[in-house]
């Protein structure tokens, strides 16, 4: 392994697409990146996921103004990492007059959220080029739900023509994940609980949960999907593709970090036990060298019986790496 975090190292700039996939719904994808989605009403446009700076959102502003003048009012939060919300700030001068993100998402933005945008700043300095134009940490002036999941606790959002349901499906990338669903249309934007072909970061995971919450999204028979990485999916069986993908990685993550924490590994240990598996399935795609020491530690503690993942800080980033240099 390297001397440095894998992202550091990342420095190439990656080729983004913006795509048209139903009447109303748009993704913006980069190689790996972060991915956004677009969804365009008749008055009003909603963005999920804001990007990680105000000056990476202008890009994205930029690709929306090619097919749309109307306000850009709504922005979603699909969760708290830094890379997808420190870019919020950009669509105050588009309109946004709303930034939507469920109840457990505002909690961890509470409870973690200065931590986590220095460790992620850190971890990713192309992600974070511009960062001095970030106000500060995001916060939601739109709370969804009381933090069960269900779309009981929805919020449906009128843009003009189209209509955009919001809810917490239940627990997986975090424990505050929200989804937006265009039922008209049958398209997807799921945020990091869906990925495909590119690393799925479980650092701060639930993973005991997050297949029951895959099936629930499976349920939803999507035509579309825009996942939080890799390329958006159109079709009943890409997007299975896309589920599926996510499920086997993660359950394979967590098999293997039940068998290091049952035999009391070091983490070194665990990442050489869990490379055995993974590595010949998923080595090969976008920052999967950046994911894999952060998920085993997760997965390591959460077999241990650390349900609420600790707290990633720069300095707990630090003490990660150098324990599996040693």
């Amino acid at each position: 392994m390297s001397k440095a975090f894998a992202s550091q190292a990342d420095l190439s700039d990656k080729k983004i697409t913006f795509e048209q996939l139903s009447a109303h719904c748009w993704a913006y994808t980069a190689e790996g990146d972060p991915n956004s989605g677009v969804i365009i009403g008749e008055k009003f446009i909603m963005v999920s996921d804001a990007t990680a700076t105000p000056a990476m959102a202008q890009d994205l502003i930029a690709k929306i103004r090619t097919v749309s003048d109307k306000p850009i009012k709504y922005v979603l939060l699909t969760h708290y990492h830094a890379v997808r919300v420190l870019g919020a700030s950009a669509y105050a001068a588009e309109g946004a007059t709303e930034i939507i993100a469920s109840q457990g998402t505002h909690e961890l933005i509470v409870e973690r959220g200065a931590q986590d945008m220095k460790s992620e700043m850190e971890r990713f300095p192309r992600l974070f080029r511009g960062a001095e134009g970030v106000p500060g940490l995001t916060w939601p002036t739109l709370v969804v739900g009381n933090g069960q999941p269900g779309r009981q606790g929805s919020l449906k959002v009128d843009l003009g023509g189209v209509v955009v349901e919001i809810w917490h499906p239940g627990p997986g990338h975090t424990r505050g994940d929200t989804i937006a669903w265009v039922e008209a249309e049958k398209v997807l934007f799921s945020g990091d609980l869906v990925e495909y072909e590119a690393g799925v970061y479980t650092g701060d995971a639930q993973l005991e949960e997050w297949p029951a919450t895959l099936e629930a999204l499976r349920a939803l028979n999507a035509q579309a999907i825009v996942p939080g990485r890799g390329d958006a999916m159109k079709g009943p069986a890409d997007v299975n593709k896309a589920l599926d993908y996510t499920k086997r990685w993660v359950e394979t993550l967590f098999r293997c970090g039940k068998e290091a924490a049952a035999q009391n590994m070091d983490l070194k240990a665990a990442m050489a036990h869990t490379r055995k598996s993974m590595d010949p399935v998923f080595g090969h795609v976008f920052i999967y060298e950046h994911c894999l020491p952060f998920d085993v530690s997760r997965a390591y503690d959460e077999a241990k019986g650390i349900k609420n993942p600790r707290i990633w800080t720069a300095e707990r980033d630090m003490e990660m790496w150098k324990a599996l240099q040693a």
